[in-house]
């Protein structure tokens, strides 16, 4: 009997999918455990198992598309059954794969197939690829580079172009294979989803008015093609596109972050030969690029000769400068930050509370850890575990603001901000008073190194609730974070500072930290924060205690 395998929640804020890639085709035998497909969720993309067992029989969203969850996605049955039925919104058993959906099938189909209008009127073999929804928190995207140009040939699995997405730089592959016919948003421009990205069909088909026909969403086109705006782009822009061409007219491959270290150095990337894929330039080619020496004294010697020749008067010495700004494009990971700790802070109103701590027992019982082997425990470490502890103490600042509730948690996620190149990420330690120090330590350090490498799954930054930042590695004494919503406070860590401090009525050399509490004044009142600070600071103090 058919079998309606719907578009799974693979994540808790997984609102809609984007097929990725389909591995099985209508008419392919599936078995239990199969990978259907590869499915975008708001966070990553993941392999998606079929627990059924059958015959391919129907995909409703093809390879590109993006749709609700809940959606139909594919027929599992027996080979030749019909499935009609099944088309027309009839019922069947919904597969285990996913809750069935409330809404009609024809309702679905709709809404996940492409744009109806602009298919209908395709010519036979080509293809309308859109700007994909990356993550649920996309609404546009910009096209950082695109790999290829207008005219060239697309096999299935090109890289078409990178794509900045509100959380980082993807590769965005071809799920179709034929001709580059026609580009609608060039490098650097950003568009809203599922613009008109590109064309790809048969190499000399006449695609004029799809372009100016085509709608997603009620979106017009984002640009002409690009053979005319190329002659139409202003002189900066040919010149930055130079940048990207060789003297022999071809294309150099190199990654978003290579060509923006390039250009800060003043490297030209025809000169760099490139160690990644195909030649494509990447980061540590820049990085490892020793420009060869110029005949710079021959074109000077002109100049000291004429001034050794000069009267040698006094001169009234005029500066001599060149006005200078550069104009960098917010990445979608930028734009999203403003977005949320704008709205953090306009929306929480938020008060610091600020605490030293005594650092002269923690230093030492650091020493004691890390001198087992195999042990190694910062400061931060000890500074998290104390809070995880003083969170159990005073669940009040465990929480989160609700419009007509306030929701204490009881389990502690503590999030720790890590600075990446593009901004900033919070990775999330679960059930963190269940950690010891040195798990603690190892923790943070997988989490740090692989935030800083793009790698970090959805479910590693979801859930926090609460949030250390920690500047004191670059001698930062003291500062105020905003909030981390839905989280109600957010600890900012200093340096530990070795200064004159007053103990048992005189002044010795002592080393102190400062630690800011930021709070949500509408769950945390200004006593309940106090008395967290003091908890946190005897567990600082006299680590020992964390022990216990």
């Amino acid at each position: 009997m058919a079998i309606k395998v719907t578009m799974p929640r693979l994540s808790d804020t997984m609102t809609e999918g984007t097929v990725a890639t389909w591995l099985k085709k209508v008419g392919d035998k599936v078995s239990e455990g199969d990978i259907l497909a590869e499915i975008e969720t708001d966070k990553a993309t993941m392999e998606f198992e079929s627990f059924n067992e059958g015959t391919l029989l129907h995909i409703g969203i093809q390879a590109g598309e993006t749709a609700p969850v809940d959606s139909l996605l594919a027929i599992i049955g027996n080979e030749g059954e019909d499935i009609s039925a099944l088309l027309a919104g009839g019922d069947a058993p919904a597969a285990a794969e996913a809750p069935k959906s409330d809404a009609p099938a024809a309702e679905a189909k709709t809404e996940t197939a492409a744009p109806a209008k602009a298919a209908a009127e395709l010519p036979k073999g080509v293809v309308v690829v859109t700007m994909p929804r990356l993550s649920d928190t996309m609404t546009e995207g910009t096209v950082a580079t695109w790999l290829k140009k207008v005219g060239d040939a697309v096999a299935e699995g090109d890289i078409l172009a990178e794509i900045e997405t509100d959380k980082a730089t993807m590769e965005f592959e071809s799920f179709n294979a034929g001709t580059l016919l026609y580009i609608g948003i060039q490098e650097g421009n950003t568009a809203p989803v599922d613009s008109l990205l590109a064309i790809i069909g048969p190499a000399g088909t006449d695609i004029s008015g799809i372009a100016d026909n085509y709608t997603a969403g009620g979106a017009a086109p984002v640009s002409a093609p690009a053979a005319e705006e190329t002659k139409a782009a202003p002189a900066a822009e040919k010149a930055t596109e130079t940048v990207a061409d060789n003297s022999n007219g071809g294309r150099i491959l190199a990654s978003p972050l290579a060509k923006k270290i390039a250009s800060d150095k003043g490297i030209q990337l025809n000169q760099v030969k490139g160690s990644g894929e195909n030649g494509r330039i990447v980061k540590s080619d820049i990085e490892n690029f020793t420009p060869s020496a110029q005949a710079q004294p021959a074109a000077s010697a002109p100049a000291a000769k004429q001034e050794a020749s000069a009267p040698a008067a006094p001169k009234v010495f005029v500066p001599a400068g060149e006005v200078f700004t550069e104009e960098i494009k917010n990445s979608q990971m930028r734009k999203i930050i403003a977005k949320r700790l704008a709205e953090s802070l306009f929306t929480a109103p938020h008060y610091n509370l600020v605490i030293e701590v005594s650092m002269d027992e923690a230093m030492q019982a650091r020493a004691a850890i890390n001198s087992v082997p195999d042990t190694k425990v910062s400061f931060n470490d000890m500074v998290i575990k104390a809070c995880a502890l003083a969170l159990k103490k005073h669940p009040k600042i465990n929480s989160t603001w609700k419009e007509d509730a306030i929701i204490i948690n009881h389990h502690v996620n503590i999030g720790v901000a890590v600075a990446v190149e593009d901004g900033l990420v919070v990775p999330v330690l679960k059930f963190t008073d269940a950690m010891s120090l040195s798990q603690i330590g190892g923790s943070v350090r997988d989490l740090a190194g692989r935030a800083k490498n793009k790698k970090l799954g959805p479910q590693e930054m979801e859930g926090s609730t609460f949030t250390v930042s920690n500047l004191g590695m670059f001698g930062i004494t003291e500062f105020n974070s905003i909030i981390n919503q839905p989280n109600s406070a957010i600890l900012s860590v200093g340096a530990i500072v070795e200064k004159p401090v007053v103990k048992n009525g005189q002044i010795v050399v002592g080393n102190t930290m400062m630690l800011s509490l930021a709070c949500d004044h509408r769950t945390i009142d200004g006593a309940t924060g106090a008395q967290f600070l003091q908890t946190l600071k005897q567990y600082i103090e006299s680590p020992v205690t964390m022990l216990a």
